[in-house]
C-alpha cells in the first residue's frame, strides 16, 4: 500500500512538472516572437513612419495597417425577417450566453479552491470530509458548464468571422500573439480541470491531497489569465491604446494590452463573477433542497446554500466600489462617455440596475432572517427585523428614484419641469451614494445579528464591545448621511470625491465591525444547535431570486458597457457603418436581455439535471461534528454544525 501511495505521489509531481514545462515551453518562445515581431516591424527598409499613441501620447513606429473603413455592404446578413435579420442580435445573444457560462466556470473553481483549502485546515475530520465533499459537488456542476462554455465560445468566433469579418480581422491582426497565448491557456485550463475533477478521489489523502489543492490554484491562475486577455479586447474597443488616430499599431504590445479601462474591468469582472457564481450555486442548492427526500439531504443542501450565499454576499459587498472605480476611469478617459452612461441616453438603465441591486439586498436580508429560525434563542432578535426592513425600504426608495421623468407635455407643465420639486431631489448621485451605503451597512448589521442568533456573549468586556460596535455604525451612518447632504452644496467635480469617505465608513463597518463581533463571540454560550434543514421553503425562493437578479444585472451592465461606444466598433478609431449601427429603445434592449436570462436558466436547469444524474443516489455527508471536537470546542454543549 505504501508503495502504491509513493508511486501516486511521484506520478502527480511528475504530472505537475510536465504541465508547467509544457506551458512555458510554448509561451516563452511566443513571448520572444512577440518582441521580435515588434522589432521587425519597427525596422522597415526606409525611414520608418511614426505615429502618436492615442492614449499614452508616446511616439512609435507604425507597424500595422490602419483600421478599415467599412461600408454597409461589408457586413453580411443572416437574411432573416425583421429584427432577427440583425447580425448584431445574433452576436449579442451568443456573446451573452458565453459570458454567463464563462463567468460561472471561472467563479466556481475559486470557491472549490477556497473550500478545499478549508477542508485541509479544519481539524475535525468529519467537518473536513464535509467541506471536501462540498468542493467536489461544486466542481461537478462546473464540469458540464465548462463544455457548454467552450461550445458557445466556438459559436461566437464563428459568428464574428462570418457576420463581422472586417471587425474581427482588424482586432485579430492587433491581438494575434495574445490570441495564441489564449488558445494555449485554454488547453492548459481544460487539462488541469479534468485532472482536478477525475483525480479527486485518487488524490484525497496525505501529500497527494496537497498536490490536488495546488492543481486547484493552478486552475484558477489559468482561468483568471484567460479572462484578463479577453478583457483586453473589449477594453481596447472602449478605450483604444497602442495605436495612432488611424488605428495603426505602434509596435508596443504592453500599451495595446494595458488600455485605460483594462485594470478596472478586470477587477470588476473578477468580483462580479464571484457574485454571479455564488448566486448560481445558491440556486442549485435551493433546487436540491426543495427536491430532497430525506432529512439528511435537506440538512446538507441547506448548509450548502448557506455557504454559497456567504460567498455571494461576501463578494457583493465590494462590487459597488469596483463599479465606482470603473465609472470614474470611464469619465477620466472620455467625459462624454460618462455623461452618456450616467446622465444621457443610457441613464434610465441605471434605474433598472438600482431595482435589481435593491432586490439583491432584500433577498439576502430576508434569507438571513429566515435562517435564524433554525437556531433556538434567535427569537429575541425578532423585534429588530421590522426596523431593519424599514430602513432598507427607505434607502431602496431613494436609491431607485430617477433624476428625470418621462411625461406628457401637460404633466410637465403641471410639475414645472422634468424633475418633481420634492422627489426629484433624491434622483442625484449625492443622494444615491448615501442610499446604497446605507443599504450595505444595514446588510452588514443583519449579518452580525445572524452571527449572534444562537449565542450569548460571555466576554467580560461585552458592554464595552457593544458600545464600540454601535458607535462604529452610528458614526459611519452619520458620516454617510452628512456627506450626502453636503454634496448638494458643492460642485459636481468635488462631490465625486465624497464617495471615498462614505465608502471608508462602510468598509470599516464590514471589516472592523465583523472582526469585533467575532472577538466578542469567542467562548460564547450556545443557546442551541443550528438545525440544518429546518429552514423554510420560502427562503429557498429568495436564493432563486438572488441568482436570477445577478443574471439580469450582468446582462444589463454588459449591455450598458457595450452601448456606450454608440456608433463605434473601436472608440474614435473604427466606425460602425453596419445597417444596425443605432441604439435600440430601452424596451427592446430589456426584452433581449430578459430572453437571454430565460435561455441561460433553461440551460442551467439542464446542467443541474445532468449533475444530478451523475450523482445517482449517493449518501450526503453528515452534518454532525465528531464527538471529540464537540467536547473540545463547547465544553460539553452539543452543537450540530454550529461551528459554521
Amino acid at each position: 500500500m505504501k508503495t502504491l501511495k509513493k508511486s501516486k505521489k511521484y506520478v502527480s509531481l511528475a504530472l505537475l512538472g510536465m504541465m508547467f514545462l509544457s506551458i512555458f515551453s510554448f509561451v516563452l518562445p511566443l513571448l520572444q516572437s512577440t518582441t521580435a515581431v515588434a522589432e521587425d516591424a519597427a525596422a522597415p527598409a526606409g525611414p520608418p513612419p511614426t505615429g502618436k499613441d492615442v492614449y499614452y501620447k508616446t511616439d512609435g513606429p507604425v507597424s500595422g495597417p490602419p483600421a478599415p473603413h467599412l461600408t454597409a455592404q461589408d457586413y453580411p446578413s443572416t437574411k432573416l425577417p425583421g429584427v432577427f435579420g440583425e447580425s448584431r442580435l445574433l452576436i449579442w445573444t451568443v456573446a451573452q450566453q458565453h459570458l454567463f457560462f464563462g463567468s460561472f466556470v471561472l467563479a466556481v473553481p475559486i470557491f472549490c479552491m477556497v473550500i478545499e483549502l478549508v477542508a485541509l485546515l479544519v481539524k475535525d475530520p468529519v467537518a473536513s470530509k464535509r467541506y471536501d465533499q462540498l468542493a467536489y459537488d461544486f466542481i461537478k456542476i462546473s464540469l458540464t458548464a465548462y463544455s457548454v462554455t467552450a461550445i458557445l465560445g466556438g459559436l461566437l468566433i464563428f459568428g464574428f468571422i462570418t457576420l463581422y469579418p472586417g471587425v474581427f480581422g482588424y482586432v485579430a491582426s492587433l491581438f494575434r500573439p495574445f490570441m495564441h497565448i489564449y488558445a494555449l491557456l485554454f488547453l492548459a485550463e481544460s487539462g488541469t480541470l479534468y485532472i482536478y475533477y477525475y483525480g479527486w478521489h485518487s488524490m484525497e489523502e496525505g501529500f497527494l491531497k496537497w498536490v490536488h489543492a495546488t492543481l486547484g490554484i493552478l486552475l484558477n491562475v489559468f482561468g483568471t489569465t484567460l479572462m484578463m486577455l479577453a478583457n483586453s479586447w473589449l477594453a481596447f474597443m472602449m478605450a483604444p491604446s497602442g495605436v495612432d488616430e488611424k488605428g495603426q499599431f505602434l509596435g508596443n504590445y504592453a500599451h495595446l494590452l494595458h488600455s485605460a479601462l483594462w485594470n478596472p474591468i478586470n477587477i470588476h469582472r473578477i468580483i462580479g463573477n464571484m457574485v454571479f457564481g455564488g448566486g448560481i450555486v445558491a440556486a442549485y442548492s435551493a433546487y436540491k433542497f426543495l427536491s430532497a427526500k430525506t432529512k439528511e439531504q435537506k440538512a446538507y443542501y441547506d448548509w450548502m446554500g448557506y455557504i454559497a450565499m456567504f460567498f455571494a454576499v461576501g463578494s457583493l459587498i465590494p462590487l459597488p466600489f469596483a463599479g465606482y472605480w470603473l465609472m470614474r476611469e470611464v469619465y477620466a478617459y472620455r467625459q462624454q462617455m460618462g455623461i452618456t452612461l450616467m446622465g444621457g441616453l443610457l441613464a434610465w438603465l441605471f434605474i433598472l440596475q438600482a431595482v435589481l441591486i435593491g432586490a439583491l439586498f432584500f433577498a439576502v436580508v430576508y434569507y438571513l432572517f429566515n435562517g435564524m429560525q433554525r437556531m433556538k434563542g434567535a427569537e429575541r432578535y425578532d423585534r429588530v427585523i421590522k426596523y431593519v426592513f424599514f430602513g432598507m425600504t427607505v434607502a431602496f426608495l431613494v436609491w431607485l428614484t430617477p433624476h428625470t421623468l418621462v411625461m406628457k407635455a401637460s404633466e410637465l407643465k403641471a410639475i414645472g419641469g422634468q424633475q418633481h420639486p420634492v422627489v426629484g431631489n433624491f434622483g442625484v448621485m449625492s443622494a444615491k451614494n448615501g442610499a446604497v451605503n446605507t443599504m450595505l451597512m444595514i446588510t452588514i448589521f443583519a449579518f452580525i445579528i445572524y452571527q449572534r442568533a444562537n449565542k450569548i456573549i460571555t466576554v467580560k468586556w461585552a458592554n464595552l464591545g457593544n458600545a464600540l460596535l454601535f458607535s462604529m455604525f452610528g458614526v459611519a451612518l452619520f458620516n454617510n448621511w452628512w456627506l450626502a447632504i453636503y454634496g448638494y452644496y458643492i460642485p459636481a467635480n468635488v462631490r465625486v470625491g465624497l464617495s471615498v469617505p462614505q465608502v471608508a465608513g462602510t468598509l470599516t463597518c464590514l471589516f472592523a465591525g465583523t472582526a469585533l463581533n467575532l472577538a466578542m463571540l469567542k467562548g460564547a454560550k450556545s443557546t442551541g444547535p443550528i438545525l440544518w434543514g429546518t429552514i423554510s421553503n420560502r427562503s429557498q425562493f429568495a436564493m432563486f431570486a438572488l441568482g436570477v437578479s445577478f443574471t439580469w444585472l450582468m446582462a444589463l451592465m454588459g449591455y450598458i458597457r457595450s452601448s456606450v461606444r454608440l456608433f463605434w466598433h473601436a472608440m474614435e478609431i473604427m466606425r460602425d457603418n453596419s445597417p444596425w449601427a443605432f441604439t435600440h429603445p430601452i424596451g427592446f434592449a430589456s426584452n433581449v436581455m430578459s430572453v437571454n436570462v430565460v435561455i441561460f436558466w433553461i440551460f442551467s436547469l439542464f446542467v443541474f439535471w445532468l449533475a444530478e444524474l451523475s450523482a445517482g443516489h449517493r449518501d450526503v455527508p453528515s452534518m454532525e461534528d465528531s464527538p471529540a471536537v464537540k467536547v473540545k470546542t463547547t465544553g460539553g454543549h452539543a452543537i450540530a454544525g454550529a461551528s459554521e
